[in-house]
């Protein structure tokens, strides 16, 4: 693991668990 690789999958999920916090909670956001 690269440190590139590690740096854009810590993006893609913390994008990902954006979107479905965004879904469970529309209130909040």
């Amino acid at each position: 693991m690269t440190v590139e690789n590690v740096v854009g999958l810590v993006v893609a999920v913390s994008l990902l668990g954006y979107l479905i916090l965004a879904l469970l909670y529309p209130e909040r956001f």
